[in-house]
């Protein structure tokens, strides 16, 4: 499944901090803390719990949010299906980044352990 112009544009636009409080209910409602919750989003970007704090309080963007980040090298070998759609086979590399952010919150949510979720 392919995403559309419309679909990347709207992602790129979405607030990080629209989308955080729904990660942690998320992880909450499955046992996972949300220092978990942070040490994968430290994992993939780079940002720490007082940076997650401003992008929150600035309403960054996930074009911002991304834009600003030290992706993990390690964060390619995180692929499957998220959303309905194969994260390899994503185009949009914001949106595929958002994809990765996604996958590795369910990841957390199911259960997977930490060691396996961060690809090291």
């Amino acid at each position: 499944m392919s995403t559309t112009s419309h679909h990347d544009e709207r992602i790129a636009k979405m607030t990080f901090a629209s989308v955080y409080p729904h990660y942690i209910t998320k992880v909450e409602k499955k046992g996972r803390s949300i220092d978990e919750l942070n040490q994968v989003i430290e994992w993939l970007t780079g940002y720490d719990k007082k940076k997650l704090e401003v992008l929150i309080k600035e309403k960054a963007t996930f074009e911002a949010f991304f834009q600003n980040a030290t992706l993990n090298p390690n964060a390619k070998l995180i692929t499957g299906v998220i959303c309905g759609y194969r994260i390899e086979d994503i185009e949009n590399e914001l949106t595929k980044q958002v994809r990765y952010l996604d996958k590795l919150v369910d990841e957390l949510a199911r259960g997977r352990k930490m060691e396996k979720i961060l690809r090291d």
